[in-house]
């Protein structure tokens, strides 16, 4: 499968190259297509840093990558290591409370921050306080907005960058105003750069998500299932292999990869590959119902005292729009989902323990409460943390969303 990304140099004074910026493309025509924003830097992140490679395509530069308030505030840039990236904070975002601490929170992580498109208007002080970079657009600002933003903040060990320079007298302007690092058409225009993608088995994405929210994880268990995918086994061994983690020695073992990222590290790249990818040309509330609804089986399973059984439920719930999510249906793929019988017998509505959880989940979820009642009664549990468990699944499952 082939997968696309544009980058653009950024050069300073002396026309050498100190950066690139990472910019979205879905085929080798070079133009930003009508997409959603978040999906785009999503795409750009997992397709730079998973697939190509941030060592092929920045040659050991930083990357610019435009970053929309979602993922700011999801803190979703802390899955890329702080060296290897700057983060552009868009010119239509508001600075309001949250984005401002999100951006703190980054910025003390040691995330370079860079103004995209700056506007010298009040309503951004608060951002100037946490910029190193400011970027600012030669095409749409005059002569003397370009000076007056470089005088008023010169003393503030800001780095000004001049983007959409055209041609050489913009070029000698910017230099002479203060200007150290330039962008545009006049040096280069963005190069697309084609790379392979090795597609992905969706249900192998879904059981490690299951693996990955157990409370011990098992290294095993999970080599197991990323062996058997070569696409995770590509993406995880380039990714640990890549310059941005400076392991001394390559690393060529599925376990030794898992365990040197760390459990964190691991949540990171998980996230971020699996829910890109079982959710793929599919709306993202398919992907979250599926987490709220394995979260609030979770809490139902202690309830009915099957500690045990913990992650059967957990999976009754993720499983339950597999059929939608890959676009088959469920008695076409339920033989290879890797779950024990009485799950998948309850998914195909075969009346058990399972699928009489399942009811109050899925009766819970469409608001009949005289189901939920009658679902209930057949299992003899109380009713009065249905409010809580809902609500405590949906807010996790955002959290888990967050990722993508």
């Amino acid at each position: 499968m082939d997968i696309y990304v544009a980058r653009q140099p950024i050069f300073d004074a002396e026309q050498r190259v100190q950066a690139y910026e990472l910019l979205f493309r879905s085929g080798l025509e070079n133009f930003y297509p009508d997409i959603d924003g978040d999906i785009a830097t999503s795409k750009v992140i997992s397709n730079s840093f998973i697939s190509i490679g941030f060592d092929e395509l920045t040659k050991g530069k930083k990357a610019f990558i435009n970053f929309t308030r979602k993922l700011i505030i999801n803190g979703a840039a802390t899955a890329l290591p702080r060296e290897a990236m700057t983060i552009e904070v868009l010119e239509n975002i508001e600075p309001d409370e949250e984005v401002i601490e999100a951006l703190t929170r980054l910025r003390k992580q040691g995330y370079t921050i860079a103004l995209d498109d700056f506007i010298l208007e009040d309503k951004f002080k608060p951002l100037i306080e946490l910029a190193d970079i400011i970027k600012i657009d030669f095409l749409a600002s005059s002569k003397d907005e370009r000076r007056d933003i470089v005088q008023k903040y010169k003393d503030r060990n800001i780095i000004f960058l001049a983007e959409k320079i055209e041609n050489y007298e913009e070029f000698e302007e910017a230099k002479e105003i203060g200007y150290t690092l330039f962008q545009g058409y006049f040096f280069c225009k963005p190069e697309v750069i084609q790379g392979k993608d090795i597609p992905g088995y969706k249900v192998n994405y879904l059981e490690l998500l299951k693996e990955i929210n157990m409370p011990d994880i098992d290294f095993d268990k999970m080599e197991a299932v990323i062996k058997r995918d070569v696409s995770l086994s590509f993406k995880l061994l380039k990714l640990v292999n890549s310059v941005a983690f400076g392991f001394s020695s390559k690393i060529k073992s599925i376990k030794h990869a898992l365990v040197m990222l760390g459990i964190m590290e691991i949540k990171k790249w998980l996230y971020l590959v699996a829910l890109t990818e079982i959710g793929d040309d599919r709306p993202d509330e398919l992907i979250v119902k599926s987490l709220v609804r394995a979260k609030f089986c979770e809490f139902l399973a202690v309830d009915l005292k099957m500690e045990k059984r913990k992650s059967d439920f957990f999976l009754l719930g993720l499983f339950s729009l597999i059929d939608v999510l890959m676009g088959q249906s469920m008695e076409e793929i339920i033989e290879d989902i890797p779950i024990a019988d009485d799950v998948k017998a309850a998914l195909m509505h075969e009346e058990n323990e399972f699928k009489r959880v399942y009811e109050i989940v899925l009766s819970y979820e469409e608001g009949n409460w005289d189901r939920v009642e009658k679902a209930t009664s057949q299992i003899n549990i109380s009713e009065l943390q249905y409010p809580k468990y809902y609500l405590d699944s949906v807010e996790w499952a955002n959290k888990i969303f967050a990722f993508n």
